[in-house]
């Protein structure tokens, strides 16, 4: 019987996965399921090591926690003979009390409901997920990711908030997020950029979500969500970092109610509510109507202003480096936001650029540009075996996916796997 690794990382609309076996850590299979919730079927595509395509549709409206059902089943009956060893789950929120990846018994999940207000598009479906795959696998472990984790170790005055001191003592301080995608791309860029790599460097993981985040030796610096996820950047539906007098206006003087401004801020704002159109890049890209292109316009100015502010976090900047749905695929977009940062030396290779390259700055640029696809769920699979003690035997064999290792220590590790009932 083999021993896997099951990680998966559920979204608004999608639920991604992938299986590794647990001794080395290598891949079986990875997919998603996309178009949850909606009218249409949902459809499911995996992918094998040997890079064999499966498709299968799923029923219509299906949701968060029927596809993480749906998904088990199939795997389970399609690899009969893999024991899963643990199943590991993306969570946007771990708070002050996580700071790293934790089996989770009900205790954790009562603290991690706790967070839901701090994230409400987030920590609900993962949490979902986590109770569905404890009540079909009771007696495999649960293991909780945090996108908060790699910011845990930001200097002082990159998590304050200018508010009085008590307040920072009651958790309201500047978390950060993306942080699995930020440890995968920090994990491989030694091979890519070369000894740059510990230098300074800036990820831009654009995507529906965006934010920035700067390191030096490889650790997070400075970001730009805060709080919450609807803090820094422009992003697919959220407004990003906004004058907080605009929020109070809209409560007092517009007498809109705390949903409403929410419902606003988080939904109806960004792409969505600068075009009118879509929050889709391709979508607008393909618009001749002018509010699609202020749009793309706006989004480029929020990224490249917010590179130059970070910049300041790091004292400059050797190498940048694009991730994420956006930032992986739109090369228009990354141009116009290259174009604004000339000035910091960059030079962009308009052909790399516009075939997706790897490298896509010019060879005599000051600074490097990259573009690298982010991978949430190998970092799960590898806090997984830390947790689990597999050590270096689960090292992958794929030399670009070097070993990053955790540099935090969970302060919950109790090796009790939740055994809850459905919600």
């Amino acid at each position: 019987m083999n021993r896997a690794i099951l990680a998966l990382n559920i979204g608004s609309s999608s639920l991604k996965f992938a299986l590794y076996r647990a001794q080395p850590l290598n891949l079986i299979e990875r997919g998603a399921v996309t178009g949850l919730g909606a009218a249409a079927e949902a459809e499911f595509v995996a992918r094998s090591e040997r890079g064999q395509q499966r498709v299968e549709s799923l029923p219509p409206g299906i949701d968060d926690e029927g596809a993480v059902r749906w998904l088990l089943a199939n795997l389970c009956k399609r690899f009969p003979d893999t024991q899963l060893a643990a199943i590991g789950h993306r969570v946007a929120h771990g708070g002050m009390c996580y700071d790293g990846a934790v089996f989770v018994n009900e205790g954790v999940l009562g603290e991690l409901e706790s967070l839901v207000p701090l994230a409400p598009e987030h920590q609900p479906p993962a949490l979902a997920a986590i109770r569905v795959a404890a009540a079909l696998h009771a007696d495999v472990p649960q293991i909780a990711c945090f996108d908060t984790t790699f910011h845990r170790r930001m200097p002082w005055y990159s998590r304050r908030f200018a508010l009085p001191r008590a307040m920072q003592h009651d958790g309201i301080v500047r978390f950060g997020f993306h942080g699995l995608s930020y440890e995968y791309i920090a994990s491989v860029l030694p091979v890519v950029a070369g000894a740059r790599a510990t230098g300074r460097v800036i990820v831009a993981h654009l995507g529906h979500g965006a934010s920035l985040c700067a390191m030096r030796n490889l650790q997070s610096m400075a970001t730009t969500m805060g709080f919450t996820p609807l803090d820094g950047l422009m992003m697919g539906t959220r407004c990003g970092a906004i004058d907080p007098g605009v929020v109070l206006h809209l409560l007092k003087s517009r007498r809109m109610d705390v949903d409403e401004v929410y419902d606003l801020l988080a939904h109806k704002s960004g792409l969505r509510g600068v075009s009118g159109i879509s929050s889709d890049v391709r979508e607008l890209e393909a618009s001749n109507d002018p509010h699609a292109q202020e749009a793309l316009e706006l989004f480029a100015h929020h990224a490249a202003t917010g590179i130059a502010a970070q910049c300041a976090a790091i004292g400059g900047l050797d190498v940048l480096v694009f991730t994420a749905g956006i930032g992986e695929h739109a090369a228009e977009l990354r141009a116009r936001t290259c174009t604004r940062l000339g000035w910091l030396g960059i030079a962009l290779d308009t052909h790399a650029n516009a075939g997706d390259a790897r490298r896509i700055s010019e060879r005599g640029s000051m600074v490097d540009v990259y573009v690298i696809r982010t991978n949430e769920e190998l970092v799960i699979a590898r806090a997984a075996t830390r947790l689990l003690g597999c050590g270096s035997e689960c090292a992958p064999k794929d030399p670009v996916d070097i070993d990053h290792m955790c540099t935090t220590k969970t302060k919950h590790a109790a090796d009790v796997s939740l055994r809850g009932e459905v919600p």
